[in-house]
């Protein structure tokens, strides 16, 4: 299997291959038909994906994470640390910054890279002092009029011995309740693996917005495979059935929009993602800075509120 890419893109791979052979010897007119045939069938591998195939893309190891999208769309970004009570926690980052005209407070997951990055960020899956953190710089965007920028990217909160005992229950229900109160306008991008209460617990936005190749859901499709089947390989079976995309969750109404991406995903051109990123957001930071601080908390509780189906 060609390195960097996911099974279901290895025609494209060896075309990909195939092309740079034909540009190494000066094959040049070889090489512009291949070219044309790469073209095609990226257009056509990616033009319906399945929900797997888009949880694949979402977990892509060169997908953009947070600071990715910082350095490219956040000037003077200044990234803040620690909780003030127990630590500093590198799975979620902080910080402050501006979007164009629009001054905000950043907050995202962060996977990291190598063994050591992801190590250190625990495969962006936070503590309690990462959730005590970002609820500290919400409160902060608040007493200065910023608006809150959340970027969602994670498994799901660490679910180890030590961060339940310093309260990593108690952290995600207290982020859940002082976001919807917040005075300033929230808005949330699931940029990849949107997991269960962990990404909840920074994702209670007025505006509430998913990559086009993200998933958001209550439990992964292996744990939901394991849970209803006891079978880990049906893990493909559940991302269907869980109804876990962009597109599905903005039919229902989960969502409030979807960001396009790059054909064949984010990771195949940062710039370009952060661009379409950058529009979608500062588009719907705009409008929400016409609200008074209690019209924001009003919108967004009656938001979430709405959520759903209810019988009798």
């Amino acid at each position: 299997m060609a390195e960097g890419w996911l099974d279901f893109e290895q025609p494209l791979a060896q075309l990909v291959e195939r092309l740079g052979e034909l540009t190494a010897i000066g094959a040049k007119e070889e090489a512009g038909k291949v070219a044309e045939q790469v073209e095609k069938l990226k257009v056509k591998l990616y033009a319906d994906l399945t929900p797997w195939q888009r949880v694949l893309l979402a977990r892509h190891p060169r997908r953009p994470y947070t600071l990715d999208y910082a350095a490219r769309i956040v000037t003077d970004f200044v990234e803040l640390h620690g909780d003030r009570c127990f630590g500093e926690d590198p799975a979620l980052v902080t910080g402050l910054g501006r979007i164009d005209d629009v001054k905000c407070a950043v907050i995202g997951h962060q996977k990291g890279r190598d063994t050591r990055d992801k190590l250190a960020r625990n495969f962006g899956m936070p503590h309690p002092e990462g959730y005590r953190k970002a609820l500290r710089v919400m409160e902060l965007a608040e007493r200065f009029g910023l608006t809150v920028v959340c970027f969602v990217d994670t498994p799901g909160a660490y679910p180890g011995v030590g961060a339940e005992e310093r309260g990593q229950a108690e952290a995600i229900a207290r982020n859940l309740r002082a976001m919807a109160m917040l005075a300033v306008p929230v808005v949330v991008v699931v940029t990849g693996e949107g997991g269960s209460g962990g990404a909840l617990a920074i994702a209670v936005g007025n505006r509430v917005l998913m990559q086009e190749n993200a998933v958001y859901s209550v439990i992964s499709p292996e744990g939901c495979a394991a849970i209803l089947w006891r079978d880990n390989d049906r893990a493909e079976e559940a991302a269907r059935v869980m109804r876990m995309t962009a597109r599905e969750l903005a039919e229902f109404g989960v969502i409030d929009g979807v960001v396009p991406e790059p054909l064949g995903g984010a990771h195949q051109d940062w710039d370009s993602a952060a661009q379409l990123l950058k529009v979608e957001v500062l588009k719907h930071c705009r409008e929400l800075a016409t609200l008074s601080g209690d019209e924001l908390v009003a919108q967004r509780v009656a938001r979430f509120a709405n959520i759903g189906a209810y019988g009798n």
